[in-house]
């Protein structure tokens, strides 16, 4: 089974409501299996619009990342970020198909 993940991609101005929405985002996280694989930090914008802070987080199931974003304990975090930060997000399915180079 494919995994699930969320891309990320945010502009934060309040410093102070974004800690409070990363203390609120850990407890829906954790209960959904998420595991962070990009989060923040420097990067090359090679094409397009970019925006100050990526984070990829990987799910065990798209199920699994759709309920995550859907539960209370997201939606309560939700409201701190609304405070703190312009904000991207795709929830997308991962790819278990060949790769290039597959015989």
């Amino acid at each position: 089974m494919a995994k699930g993940y969320w891309i990320a991609r945010l502009d934060v101005g309040d410093q102070d409501a974004y800690a409070g929405y990363r203390a609120l985002n850990a407890v829906a996280f954790a209960k959904y299996g998420g595991r962070f694989l990009v989060r923040g930090g420097p990067y090359n914008l090679a094409k397009g619009e970019g925006r100050q802070h990526n984070v990829v987080i990987e799910f065990p199931s798209l199920e699994a990342a759709q309920a995550c974003y859907e539960s209370q304990e997201y939606q309560a975090a939700l409201v701190k970020l609304a405070q703190a930060a312009t904000t991207d997000l795709v929830i997308i399915s991962g790819y278990d198909g060949p790769q290039p180079g597959d015989a």
